[in-house]
């Protein structure tokens, strides 16, 4: 009884908490740049307190101490910093895109099945969302948008395992760009592929690599990776670049939609 009890309060608060997490999203939309660190504030306050009360009473009606009490707050705590930090970032990062109008999403699922192919975030046509647009974190490109519903939208990682998914990027050596193709990710490493430089091209590990605008599909400049190890192909007439990247795609709750200003 008391282990089902428990399991009740633990799924009621995990609710509250996304409520509260969705809530605060929806304010810092409408919110002016001075009141958002009030905001982030009274919330993270509010969220304590909901995570604290049951726990400690329930702990009190056992007779027990409160350690259990404070190592699940702890936990949770933990993860809020996170979250919080993530959206703090989000928020930093429209400061920067001044060119782009920018659209904060939060991503609604993942196909466990093809985890690091697709997202759907909770923006479509109804703000504006429209294919092809790029999509980042505060870590740079991450993918761009391939489905569009009124208030959903499909994004295409660029961790994605579709042949046909190429974007063309520029890997910036000695101030001078060299112009390839984002060609696949190695699962095994973590790295994303980059094709089409040819043998002759001096390349170097640690390589800015940014997106090149070219093809006008995708803004110029954003941050892919550096490059970590250079390879020949099997035919010796070309380089393959591995690049690593800043962002954890299996740890990924927001990301940030680029809308051309019109």
């Amino acid at each position: 009884m008391y282990k089902k009890k428990k399991q009740n309060i633990k799924i009621t608060v995990i609710v509250i908490i996304v409520m509260i997490i969705l809530l605060t999203i929806s304010l810092l939309g409408q919110a002016p740049g001075n009141q958002k660190h009030n905001i982030f504030k009274n919330i993270s306050m509010t969220i304590n307190k909901v995570v604290m009360f049951p726990f400690t009473s329930l702990n009190k009606e056992k007779g027990k101490d409160q350690s259990e009490s404070y190592t699940i707050q702890k936990n949770v705590n933990s993860s809020l910093e996170e979250e919080i930090k993530e959206l703090k970032d989000m928020l930093e990062l429209n400061k920067t895109m001044t060119e782009y109008d920018t659209v904060n999403a939060t991503i609604l699922s993942r196909n466990k099945s093809y985890w690091f192919n697709t997202i759907t975030i909770d923006k479509g046509a109804k703000q504006g969302i429209k294919e092809n647009m790029a999509v980042i974190t505060k870590n740079g490109f991450v993918g761009k948008v391939t489905k569009v519903f009124n208030g959903s939208s499909e994004v295409k990682l660029i961790t994605s395992d579709d042949i046909n998914f190429k974007v063309s990027v520029a890997i910036r050596t000695n101030g001078v760009d060299h112009y390839a193709i984002m060609n696949g990710y190695d699962k095994e490493t973590n790295r994303i592929m980059i094709t089409g430089i040819d043998k002759t091209t001096v390349v170097n590990k640690g390589d800015i690599v940014l997106t090149s605008g070219l093809g006008e599909l995708f803004p110029a400049g954003i941050y892919v990776g550096e490059v970590d190890e250079i390879k020949s192909d099997k035919y010796n007439l070309s380089k393959i670049i591995y690049i690593k990247t800043k962002q954890n795609y299996s740890d990924m709750h927001y990301v940030t939609v680029l809308k051309v200003k019109s």
